[in-house]
């Protein structure tokens, strides 16, 4: 069967004489840009990106937090302390439990947070567990 190109398959590849050969990475440079589905990639990532319901408590457990937080208010200075609380996603429903240690450095009470050394601020309605040296029984 005849496909018409006999005549120039065997012919060698042209080679310019005018202008140098492209490198492979300069090639590839050229294609590298192309989505066919622009964002596809990031939206793949945020459906796989998992969150966690936000914990309930019980009126047992948040007493207790509370009294462990007038503990810290009593104390005064700067308290050791682990505080758990949960993260609102900003995108996603749920958010995710979050683990912070460090020294408590005030209780804003007209803002409803604890206020950490380092300057974070935790609403006191998002914490699920309050633990350190001070709540030792």
């Amino acid at each position: 069967m005849r496909t018409g190109y006999e005549d120039i398959m065997h012919l060698p590849h042209h080679v310019s004489a005018t202008r140098p050969r492209m490198s492979m990475h300069d090639r590839a440079a050229q294609f590298a840009p192309f989505a066919a589905l622009a964002g596809y990639d990031a939206a793949i990532r945020e459906t796989a990106r998992t969150t966690e319901t936000r914990p309930e408590l019980d009126e047992y457990e948040r007493e207790d937090i509370g009294e462990r937080l007038c503990r810290i208010l009593r104390g005064g200075a700067a308290q050791e302390a682990c505080v758990t609380y949960f993260r609102p996603d900003e995108r996603r429903a749920g958010g995710a439990l979050v683990t912070v240690r460090g020294a408590v450095r005030k209780i804003d009470a007209e803002n409803a947070a604890v206020v950490m050394a380092d300057g974070r601020r935790i609403p006191i309605g998002e914490i699920t567990a309050l633990d350190g040296a001070a709540f030792a029984e």
